[in-house]
């Protein structure tokens, strides 16, 4: 349910707060007054795009903030997903800067677009004359046909066939691709598995042969380099490492009697000495490894020419071969078995196609009833909502050609506003004001299933007067009151509507007052909350124009008795009014918040 919205250099707004409680609250004032900014403001928090035109003049950016309440499960769940923290509240925020950039938050956290469109399916619908893609998509309309099944699970069931047929299409397939040239892909693989083990081992072994071909190949570079350090460290004729240390060593025994303190250094070179002969030792060793056989240093440089070889064949690197040997296997024994693996995959896929023909018939029958029984009920709703004569059909046509996650049926949903007129696609046949009674229509035969928390309504009673209207404001708090609980525990249904019809806004259990003032210089927007008082004076305004007679007043009285329960006890007992001004920097005044 939504709690509280903020609006701050938001078009001609300067600061506005609006309290909101549960049940039919109704947004009225005069013609040019600024109703339109509230419904444009939670088209921003449902995850519309805003332009720079919507920056008040003088204002680096607007911003505009909703809070809600008691939360349904899916918009838990969503946050859960995204790990945004929540108490069973959430604030959406949206910031719009003068440069036309955009962000979004969600309890603080910056989310995509896109993300919040999402999200916000779960607490908004709008609906007004130019705000109705929800109810012209197809995949809409589905769903919506879907809620009203007898057998809901049923779609469920044909979507989770159709994930097993196309994942088993996909299978036969990729083998039977293979199998089309099976006898020359046989002979291919043969061919290149040969190769491969032939001259393919084990990754160590590669690594190592690899190891040894570079060290044979630098074998006469290191063979001088041990030499030389042999040479001298040990073998010189004069001046050797080993002489140095040894005479070095007899210089200092010859006097470490005299002084303690040569003990150290005499340990040190002793050390070094016996360092130094096993140096000379491992260089003699050395030497002698570098003394390749010429048959062994020939097979080594083969070997690893070969495994190049077959490395840049199979674009592969050279120690990638060994997978590569493992794939060939497995692609040989796959091909080698494929045609009863095909035969099994096609009497798989030809069980599958049946299993889901047998579901998508039974879906397409369960959609016809609903789809009729739907159809009566929103062309009765359509009788009453200014559109007498008027049909509204739901058609469900099965595509048998068509295998989808959603069964072979193409929905649609037609209407005609004016009797002995064919029913034509809902899009390109209603005007703004019918297509918006007629998403009205549509939620009232929808209450109980649908699943957003609060529902905003934008002059649904465009082009109606009298008792067709009264009848709408009616069906508003009917569907609010439907709604009751959908929130979860306690919670309540939530329908905001902008009117300028009477009989509507008498039937709210909350009526807000949009006001506009200006004194030449700066605009101000007031919206206030009205008393029991205040909405009979506001009432009878709207019967009978700016001179309030106490005929009208009586005629306000009279119709909000006739409201039943016209006070509801979830709406908040007190809120406080709401001002803006269009003045960069000017705030509202006291008298302007009262």
């Amino acid at each position: 349910m939504l709690t509280h919205l903020q609006l701050k250099d938001f078009v001609i707004v300067d600061e506005a707060e609006l309290d909101f409680g549960p049940g039919l609250t109704a947004l009225t004032g005069e013609t040019g007054a600024g109703k339109s900014i509230v419904v444009d403001a939670l088209l921003l928090i449902a995850g519309g795009r805003g332009g720079t035109d919507i920056v008040r003049q003088g204002a680096l950016r607007a911003e505009v903030a909703a809070s809600f309440a008691t939360l349904p499960p899916p918009a838990v769940a969503w946050l859960d997903a995204q790990t945004i923290e929540h108490d069973d509240e959430v604030i959406v925020r949206r910031v719009i800067g003068v440069d036309g950039r955009s962000r979004a938050y969600v309890n603080g956290q910056l989310v995509p677009l896109q993300q919040l469109r999402e999200f916000a399916e779960f607490l908004i619908e709008v609906h007004g004359q130019q705000e109705f893609q929800h109810l012209v998509k197809r995949s809409a309309q589905r769903e919506m046909l879907d809620e009203h099944l007898d057998q809901p699970t049923l779609p469920g069931v044909v979507a989770e066939i159709h994930d097993r047929f196309r994942a088993c299409r996909r299978d036969y397939d990729s083998l039977k691709l293979a199998a089309d040239d099976r006898e020359s892909r046989l002979d291919l693989l043969r061919y290149q598995l040969a190769e491969l083990k032939a001259e393919v081992t084990t990754m160590a072994a590669i690594e190592e042969l690899f190891v040894e071909q570079k060290r044979i190949s630098a074998r006469g570079r290191l063979s001088t380099a041990a030499q030389t350090a042999l040479t001298a460290v040990y073998e010189a004729d004069a001046g050797s490492a080993r002489d140095l240390l040894a005479k070095a060593s007899a210089a200092l025994r010859a006097v470490g009697d005299a002084d303690p303190e040569l003990g150290q250094p005499m340990q040190l070179l002793a050390e070094a000495t016996i360092l130094t002969d096993e140096a000379g030792s491992a260089l003699r060793r050395y030497l002698d490894t570098l003394d390749v056989d010429p048959g062994r240093q020939e097979e080594i440089e083969r070997h690893a020419a070969a495994l190049e070889g077959l490395a840049r064949k199979h674009r592969r690197t050279v120690l990638d071969l060994p997978a590569q040997l493992v794939s060939t296997e497995l692609e040989l024994h796959t091909l080698e078995n494929a045609e009863l693996k095909l035969a099994e995959l096609e009497h798989r896929l030809a069980q599958l196609e049946s299993e889901f023909r047998a579901a998508a018939q039974r879906l397409t029958e369960v959609r016809q009833r609903a789809s009729a029984k739907l159809g009566r009920e929103i062309t009765d709703l359509m009788q009453t909502l200014g559109m007498a004569g008027g049909r509204f059909v739901v058609s469900v046509q099965p595509h048998e050609a068509d295998i989808g996650p959603h069964g072979v049926d193409n929905i649609e949903f037609l209407v005609t506003a004016n009797p002995g007129q064919p029913p034509k696609n809902l899009a390109k046949v209603a005007s703004g004001g019918e297509l918006s009674r007629i998403s009205l229509a549509v939620q009232v035969a929808a209450a109980g299933k649908a699943s957003s928390l609060c529902m905003v309504f934008d002059e649904v009673d465009s082009g109606i007067g009298g008792a067709t209207a009264e009848i709408v404001g009616r069906q508003l708090r009917e569907l609010a009151r439907n709604h009751e609980g959908r929130g979860g525990p306690g919670g309540s249904g939530q329908v905001l509507c902008v009117t300028h019809l009477a009989q509507v806004a008498a039937q709210a259990h909350t009526q807000f007052r949009v006001i506009k003032q200006t004194d030449g210089k700066v605009t101000r927007t007031v919206v206030k909350i009205l008393s029991a008082a205040d909405r009979i004076d506001e009432i009878a305004r709207m019967l009978g124009g700016v001179d309030v007679s106490e005929q009208a007043r009586a005629h306000a009285r009279e119709m909000l008795e006739r409201a039943p329960a016209a006070a509801n006890p979830g709406a908040p007992a007190r809120a406080p009014a709401a001002s803006a001004a269009a003045a960069p920097g000017k705030k509202p005044t006291k008298a302007a918040r009262n």
